[in-house]
């Protein structure tokens, strides 16, 4: 009998359950229900916020990354232009080096050419100097020899002498 009680409800029972549910319903909409709704809200709205504030973040960033990458193709046009004067120095210093070595070496070769020529005009000179010290001591000797004797003497001055007159007339 007690197993068929608890199949067949009664209409006491049902009432009682029924002003419980009732009951515990009011009380549930009384206080629970707008502070779980408002909960539910705030929720909501603190996961729009985040949601609106993840956009923004990623559109911040995506204008970061931009402003970066501009940044960075600003920086590596610099280093071209930098890269091309210092290029461009070299090149105008090495230019200006071999230019000096070029005028240096020129110099260099047309003092060399010119000690040289020096040096063969000095030689030359001096050889001649020296042919005739031998000559005169050449004609020296010779004359020694031919004119040892006073006749010898007197003939060739009487020679000198005439040819000499012969000049003047």
């Amino acid at each position: 009998m007690l197993l068929a009680s608890l199949v067949q409800p009664s209409f006491g029972l049902i009432f009682w359950m029924t002003l419980s549910f009732l009951a515990v319903l009011y009380i549930l909409a009384k206080f629970a229900w707008k502070p779980i709704l408002n909960g539910l809200k705030e929720r909501e709205a603190s996961i729009a916020d985040a949601l609106d504030e993840a956009r923004k973040a990623r559109e911040e960033m995506a204008a970061l990354n931009a402003r970066n990458e501009d940044l960075m193709r600003e920086a590596r046009e610099e280093r071209e232009v930098l890269l091309k004067e210092a290029r461009d120095i070299r090149d105008k210093e090495i230019a200006g080096a071999k230019a000096k070595a070029k005028a240096e070496g020129d110099a260099l070769l047309a003092r060399a050419r010119e000690d040289i020529r020096n040096e063969k005009n000095a030689a030359i000179t001096e050889m001649k100097n020296q042919v005739a010290e031998l000559s005169i001591l050449v004609a020296e000797q010779i004359l020694k020899t031919k004119l040892g004797d006073p006749a010898a003497q007197q003939s060739l001055v009487n020679k000198v002498m005439a040819e000499a007159e012969a000049r003047k007339s």
